[in-house]
């Protein structure tokens, strides 16, 4: 029997900071809040990517099992959403902002979600973290960065330094390496992670209009249902069509039934994105998941 209830109560700490965010939105001065998110962008988060990229060492092997599913989960979630581009903000990079929920997934809850599993499966949630964060990265400063309307050349440069795909890429290549970093440097760098997620729910919670949590239009809607319902049925049906062994076919159900990444609203709000929308669909991705993540746990 999955025991459900610790994966539900996971969930309730980052719905508790982005609602003390909401409480604290107006003791701080915006110059504040925008500052936060930018060394979120520059420290904070890159500290936690590396970190869960290189967490466990990645048998080459794994690429083509592990790797190959989650990639094709990521790429479902950027086609299937492009076409909520009708009912979508106007502006490109606006609509890139949020397009980007569709395919990322929060870390920490992942690493939490998994404890419902037996251990030899939950070492797996390392190794499909660890291959999809540079993907889900790729993907996302490539969308927000086409959205400013640079050239391709242009693109290629924001995406080639940005420090998302940057730390992303490194951790990899180490995970790949086999190369453990020493012991007092990784104490530093997990110090800078641990930071990461918290401060960005609170700046989420102060971003936020709480009405529209609340009132889910088409676009958010359409969002939301890609992330939580349409990519875990994805994923159950890749596993049967391609015959992958159980405990891989597992681990790509509850990947692909995340709710989205509260970095999302970092990388919007540094490429000059609409703040308020991602951060209304995290918070909406993350009260939804209550529901359905448990659920698919289950069923996997």
């Amino acid at each position: 029997m999955v025991d459900l209830f610790p994966i539900i109560m996971a969930i309730f700490p980052d719905i508790t900071l982005i609602a003390l965010g909401g409480l604290m939105a107006k003791s701080l001065t915006q110059d504040i809040w925008t500052g936060l998110d930018r060394l979120n962008f520059k420290v904070l988060f890159p500290a936690l990517l590396f970190t869960a990229a290189c967490s466990r060492p990645i048998i080459p092997s794994q690429i083509l099992s592990i790797g190959i599913g989650v990639w094709v989960l990521m790429l479902c979630g950027l086609v299937l959403a492009w076409p909520l581009r009708r009912c979508g903000p106007t502006r490109l990079l606006d609509f890139a902002g949020a397009w980007q929920t569709a395919w990322r997934f929060n870390t920490a809850i992942a690493f939490v979600a998994v404890q419902a599993l037996p251990a030899s499966t939950a070492a797996l949630m390392s190794i499909a973290i660890g291959l999809a964060v540079p993907v889900a990265n790729f993907l996302a400063v490539g969308a927000l960065s086409r959205g400013t309307g640079a050239g391709m050349k242009h693109v290629l440069y924001m995406i080639a330094l940005n420090p998302f795909l940057l730390a992303s890429v490194t951790g990899v290549l180490v995970g790949l390496s086999g190369w453990t970093p020493p012991h007092t440097p990784m104490q530093a760098i997990n110090r800078l992670a641990d930071a990461a997620v918290p401060l960005a729910l609170l700046s989420i919670g102060a971003t936020l209009n709480w009405r529209s949590v609340f009132q889910m239009d088409t676009f958010q809607s359409g969002l939301n249902a890609i992330k939580l319902l349409a990519l875990p049925l994805i994923a159950v049906g890749y596993g049967k069509v391609t015959g992958i062994d159980a405990p891989t076919a597992t681990i790509l159900v509850v990947f692909a039934a995340l709710p989205t990444a509260s970095a999302a609203h970092v990388l919007a709000a540094n490429f000059g994105a609409d703040r308020n929308l991602p951060a209304t669909l995290i918070a909406q991705s993350t009260l939804l998941s209550c529901l359905t993540l448990p659920l698919w746990i289950a069923l996997a």
